[in-house]
């Protein structure tokens, strides 16, 4: 009898220090494969850099010892924990009728921790779903937040809000997130050579490239035939079979990476670091990642809904906070892992962060909100202008030339973070009169008077 009381004072020690009696099954050396740990891609380890380690809690009461232990993971499980009262701070905002410039930014700052929560609940359920269905859910949700935003832009109908939001996330990815890596990799590491391997970067920066052709073609279009409502109308369905193509391009890259050439996108890991496991169960992670996501609904909401309220008391353009802050807040976790990567001299993971970030939203994104606008009969192309335009296909070419040989040194990120703050710095004057803001229309000039 004492010894029956032993294994079980033993099993429930265990269920409440790991949170979950079942997460252990699935983590076999089966489910290890191809540098991919359950499906873990290189944004999921970055983004695990800015978690921090906490120790479990024993309680008395199993279900009870269980939710602490999901909520002292989830919730105080990061370092970003601390932004976490904006987020009820910005609902009160709402509620209460404050300044709308002020529910504008507390929203910014609550999305930031819940970004990077996202991106560790969906870690949390590959290592149950196995390397191939948690790569594709990883891959699918890697940029939740943006995506939110673009489709609560669509419904309301900001185009320019979406398109801009989308066009600052690509921007960000390519020259601020991969410039900043490159430079303090190379500063850290100046007695070291940098290298990483390119077939990875470039498959990135082909598929870019055909994303880039697709939106010039509408604006190249426009311009050779000229305004008018049978241009508008062929740009429009030009748009749209691009999309679908795009998406196909999009899908068959998943199979690529996942599938067939997996060995090129493998995450560099520590020789020493210790096998990582799951720390709270499927439907527990599954259900915090809904939650998540309706939060994340609801602070977008409230970002899309006081952008030009707080446009209008900061006299910031929209422009400027829609392709520079919006992508900086929305991606932050992220940013920091790559950086932190590229100290340690791992650039592949934080190529693989940058570059595969830019190409999930050029290539599936995007298209995707061309789609849905399709299905919502709002007409949505992918004229992004040729101010916006112009600064995507300079910022690929530039990025896909700077990855060309294989190595890195600090004066290449230097180059490829002052290519960021010159378009920051062209977006911050350039302003789009009011009356086309409140009519969704595209602004086609380079500058607004």
């Amino acid at each position: 009898m004492d010894q029956y009381h032993s294994q079980v004072h033993q099993q429930v020690s265990s269920e409440l220090e790991n949170g979950d009696v079942d997460y252990k099954e699935g983590l076999n050396s089966n489910n290890i494969k191809g540098g991919f740990v359950n499906g873990k891609t290189p944004q999921n380890v970055s983004s695990s850099i800015v978690r921090k380690k906490s120790d479990p809690m024993l309680v008395s009461s199993n279900v009870l010892g269980n939710f602490l232990t999901n909520l002292q993971e989830v919730i105080l499980g990061t370092k970003l924990a601390v932004l976490f009262p904006a987020i009820p701070l910005a609902i009160a905002a709402d509620y209460y009728k404050f300044g709308r410039p002020w529910i504008f930014a507390l929203s910014l700052l609550g999305l930031t921790p819940l970004a990077e929560r996202v991106s560790f609940l969906t870690e949390q359920i590959a290592y149950f779903t196995g390397p191939t269905v948690g790569g594709l859910l990883n891959a699918t949700c890697g940029n939740a937040t943006e995506l939110i935003i673009a489709i609560l832009a669509l419904y309301q109908n900001k185009i320019h809000v979406l398109k801009y939001s989308l066009l600052g996330s690509i921007l960000s990815n390519l020259l601020l997130v991969l410039g900043t890596s490159l430079l303090c990799g190379g500063l850290a590491n100046l007695k070291k050579e940098q290298k990483y391997d390119r077939k990875q970067a470039d498959v990135n920066s082909l598929l870019l490239l055909l994303g880039l052709l697709c939106h010039m073609l509408p604006l190249m279009f426009r311009y050779a035939i000229g305004e008018g409502t049978a241009t508008a109308f062929s740009t429009l369905e030009l748009s749209r079979v691009s999309s679908i193509i795009m998406l196909i391009a999009y899908v068959a890259y998943i199979f690529f990476q996942l599938k067939t050439h997996r060995q090129l996108f493998d995450a560099q890991e520590e020789d020493d670091e210790e096998e990582e496991k799951a720390v709270i169960g499927f439907w527990s992670a599954f259900t915090w990642l809904a939650g998540m996501t309706i939060i994340i609904a609801l602070l977008s909401e409230y970002v899309v809904g006081t952008i030009e309220a707080a446009s209008d008391s900061w006299g910031i353009s929209v422009s400027f906070l829609s392709i520079i802050l919006l992508p900086i807040v929305g991606n932050a976790a992220e940013h920091a892992g790559s950086v932190i990567f590229a100290f340690k001299n791992k650039l592949d993971i934080s190529l693989g962060v940058a570059l595969g970030s830019a190409t999930q939203i050029s290539m599936f994104v995007v298209p995707l909100c061309v789609v849905v606008a399709w299905t919502m009969n709002i007409h949505m192309d992918l004229d992004f202008s040729l101010l916006e335009t112009g600064s995507l296909a300079f910022t690929i070419i530039i990025t896909a030339f700077t990855l060309q040989d294989g190595t890195s040194h600090y004066m290449k990120g230097l180059l490829l973070f002052l290519c960021y703050i010159v378009i920051a710095a062209c977006f911050f004057v350039h302003k789009i009169p009011q009356n086309q803001i409140s009519q969704g229309k595209p602004f086609t000039g380079l500058f607004a008077a």
